[in-house]
């Protein structure tokens, strides 16, 4: 399965446990698939830099790199027309779209109240977990 994770699910999957820590870790295990668009990893590389000055000892940029490498990382052109309340949304649905994922993992409100637009169904981590790890064993086990 593959899926495009907002900003804040990516940065609260790389510092704390939780559904966000469990999707990464089912990226790195394999049993899931995350695209990404060069508007995407932008942001990521902002944030990351962001809290690199605000608390010291974090670094994004291994993760970054990782993400780089071994993302599916996709040509997104922007949307025709804006969808999400906040534009700045949107290039996550753009990346979906151009990725084939039916999946955008958000806590976002302006993402979760498009949820369904051009097929793409936007979940909540902790409803991602429950409908699409819980069930599915790590790869070899």
């Amino acid at each position: 399965m593959k899926i495009v994770l907002d900003t804040n699910v990516f940065v609260s999957g790389v510092f704390f446990t939780g559904p966000p820590g469990r999707i990464l870790d089912a990226w790195r295990d394999g049993r899931v698939k995350v695209a990404v668009s060069a508007a995407i990893l932008e942001e990521y590389h902002r944030v990351g830099s962001v809290l690199a000055e605000r608390y010291e000892g974090v670094a994004l940029e291994p993760l970054l790199t990782l993400l780089a490498v071994n993302a599916e990382v996709v040509e997104a052109p922007e949307l025709s027309e804006r969808v999400c309340e906040d534009p700045d949304d949107d290039k996550f649905l753009a990346c979906a779209l151009a990725a084939g994922s039916g999946v955008v993992v958000s806590g976002d409100k302006h993402l979760i109240r498009v949820s369904g637009w051009s097929g793409i169904e936007v979940l909540r981590p902790r409803q991602f977990c429950e409908q699409y790890l819980a069930s599915r064993p790590k790869p070899g086990g």
